[in-house]
């Protein structure tokens, strides 16, 4: 291997033609007069001495007569090394910017990633504590739920049993709204129910509570719908409900036996009525009406409902068939209210 200087411009094309021979130089900083040390390889030198003599003073006239000596050939191939050089400088400069941002990025990349990880242990964190401390809640909201059924069953034949009847009802209720779980924990439903299929009577798994329930009335204007979970009643919002699982403990497949020996001595009223109500309003009424009905032991009733849009209606008559204690419904004929009335018979 050969290693030569030169200013000989002939030699330097030979270099750029010739595939076995390449072109290096040395850079200078023509700012300050000094060299840096860099070598450039693929560049020929380019001669400085016009930018040199003009830093140290020399009269403008005398270097662009010595320009005007200088063979024409010659004064192009300098100024065409020149133009490489300065592109080879700033591609340099670009190419180092490049690399100090891509440095920057995989930095903030890595950066990210770390603050990820940790936001997601946290967020798991707060989720396994929440679940925790909600199915604290929910055993004991089970275990009140029990101890009110039992004093339910040991209710003796007194006149004013239904009275304790229904304020036991409320007290479970009022319970189970307060030990509500469903802002305790975000457990979203992985899979959820179709919005097609939350209707009264779908049976449903909500995952908030781990427990399968029915649907017992339609959508409000919150996306709640009301979930009978065995004899208890709760709303839940939809974002919860997943299709029906198998699981153990289903309280959809356990039922209270009503005591025989309860009866209602006084008189109930044979007919409620619901004009102006929402679904959401009147489902819960129409409950306490046929348990009214039922320990009153009457055989039929009328619900008045009101024919409107027969919105209410479809409701109420949908929410029926879910009732063990209803024997049979119909709509009202002619003198009786028609599409306005429901006609129920009670078990």
């Amino acid at each position: 291997m050969t290693v030569a200087t030169t200013h000989y411009q002939e030699l330097k094309r030979y270099a750029i033609l010739n595939e076995n021979v390449q072109n290096a130089s040395v850079e200078f900083d023509i700012e300050n007069l000094k060299p840096t040390y860099r070598l450039l390889l693929g560049i020929p030198g380019k001669s400085n001495a016009f930018a040199i003599s003009k830093k140290l003073g020399i009269k403008k006239e005398i270097i662009d007569r010595a320009k005007t000596l200088m063979d024409k050939n010659d004064v192009e191939f300098e100024e065409l090394l020149k133009q490489i050089y300065d592109d080879k400088i700033n591609i340099e400069s670009t190419k180092q910017q490049i690399e100090k941002n891509l440095n920057q990025v995989e930095l903030l990349r890595k950066n990210l990633e770390r603050d990820d990880s940790k936001l997601k242990q946290q967020e798991r964190d707060i989720i396994d504590k929440a679940k925790t401390e909600a199915r604290d809640i929910l055993l004991d909201a089970k275990d009140e739920a029990t101890k009110i059924i039992n004093e339910m069953r040991q209710i003796e034949n007194e006149s004013e049993n239904i009275d304790k009847l229904n304020d036991l009802r409320n007290t479970l209720n009022t319970s189970i709204k307060n030990k509500s779980i469903e802002e305790k924990v975000e457990n979203f439903a992985v899979n959820p129910i179709p919005i097609d299929l939350i209707k009264i009577g779908q049976k449903v798994y909500i995952t908030n509570l781990e427990q399968n329930g029915i649907i017992v009335s339609n959508i409000n204007k919150s996306k709640e719908v009301q979930i009978q979970i065995g004899t208890i009643k709760t709303k839940v919002n939809i974002k919860y409900l997943e299709l029906p699982r198998n699981i153990k403990n289903d309280l959809t497949k356990t039922e209270i036996k009503s005591n025989p020996r309860v009866s209602k001595t006084k008189t109930a009223n044979s007919e409620i009525n619901l004009i102006g109500l929402t679904v959401d309003e009147a489902l819960p009424l129409v409950d306490k009406f046929i348990d009214d009905c039922f320990l009153a032991k009457l055989q039929t009733a009328r619900i008045v409902h009101g024919k409107g849009t027969g919105k209410l209606r479809q409701a109420i008559q949908s929410h029926l068939k879910n009732n063990k204690r209803i024997k049979s419904y119909r709509t009202g004929t002619y003198g009786e209210g028609e599409m306005g009335v429901t006609i129920i018979e009670l078990t």
